[in-house]
């Protein structure tokens, strides 16, 4: 039996890859795909009651849509794009490489960021190890902006051009401090190309540590994980670009021991958003966590 889903905030970079890959799903119906901009209220949207909601909105935007959904079908499953819940216990976190089992028959997911799956991923082999807070450098293509018109998706102001912002108390970096419960320090850019991010985090460890050993951690974290690779070289972003997973290499450690320099890409349109919503739904329903996921072995 198809469940019937919809995506509200369909127009956008993140909504539009959601569309694609519910549709192509198998187990989904689209039933209802709708911008904000299309008039349709929130009461309009839950009005549908249908099995679940994609909620792929600008930060801030959600509550009415939570609301109008929860009185009209309370059992629907909701599974939030944005910041909206990231902070709020009664929602579930949705990483599934660290939180699956929580996931599974979910009602309400928080979808991460695409900056803090990457840099959560990266970071929580090390964890354990943490000598203060670990320094993470982020670069974000500009459909990480969105579409609403803005110096950090103007390809003119992008051009040749690298463009630090929020650099101290951004919304990713309290995101993966939460997560991991250890401060965290992030400085994220935008460059001139369209998607596809990388994460650089620079790690100052408590004890001499070799590089075997800290391989050994990420091994055990990720080598039966499908939806994360990886490599002795550092991922590029063109390599990331239009896949799924998320890419984790270049492990280096100082000759002391005590520093470790570790970098993650994913796509920030679908391993950082729509593929890891779709993950989520799929846990919540109890369906095979990678159906609909293409090139992907269902688990």
């Amino acid at each position: 039996m198809k469940r019937n889903v919809a995506i509200v905030g369909a127009r956008g970079h993140t909504g539009r890859e959601l569309v694609t890959l519910v549709e192509g799903h198998g187990s989904f119906e689209l039933a209802l795909s709708v911008s904000a901009r299309d008039g349709m209220s929130p009461e309009d949207v839950a009005a549908a009651k249908l099995d679940a909601y994609f909620l792929a909105l600008p930060n801030g935007a959600t509550a009415a849509y939570v609301d109008a959904i929860a009185l009209s079908r309370p059992d629907a499953v909701l599974v939030d794009l944005s910041a909206d819940h990231r902070f709020d216990d009664a929602w579930i976190y949705g990483q599934p490489e660290r939180r699956r089992e929580a996931i599974r028959g979910a009602k309400r997911i928080s979808n991460p960021g695409c900056y803090a799956t990457a840099a959560q991923l990266a970071l929580a082999p090390l964890a354990p190890l943490f000598d203060g807070p670990p320094s993470v450098f982020g670069v974000s293509g500009y459909s990480g902006a969105g579409t609403t018109p803005s110096p950090k998706n103007d390809p003119e102001v992008l051009r040749d051009n690298l463009l630090p912002y929020s650099l101290v108390d951004h919304v990713h970096e309290r995101e993966v401090s939460r997560q991991l419960g250890a401060r965290v320090f992030f400085s994220p850019h935008v460059a001139p190309f369209f998607r596809g991010i990388t994460v650089t985090a620079s790690v100052a460890l408590r004890e001499e540590t070799s590089r075997d050993a800290l391989a050994d951690r990420y091994r055990a974290a990720y080598g039966h994980e499908p939806m994360v690779t990886l490599s002795e070289e550092p991922p590029l972003v063109r390599d990331i670009v239009g896949k799924h997973h998320v890419a984790i290499g270049g492990l280096s450690v100082a000759k002391d021991g005590r520093h470790a320099v570790v970098v993650a890409t994913v796509d920030n349109l679908l391993g950082g958003a729509a593929s890891q919503a779709l993950r989520n739904l799929n846990l919540a329903l109890g369906l095979p966590e990678l159906t609909g996921i293409p090139d992907a072995a269902p688990r």
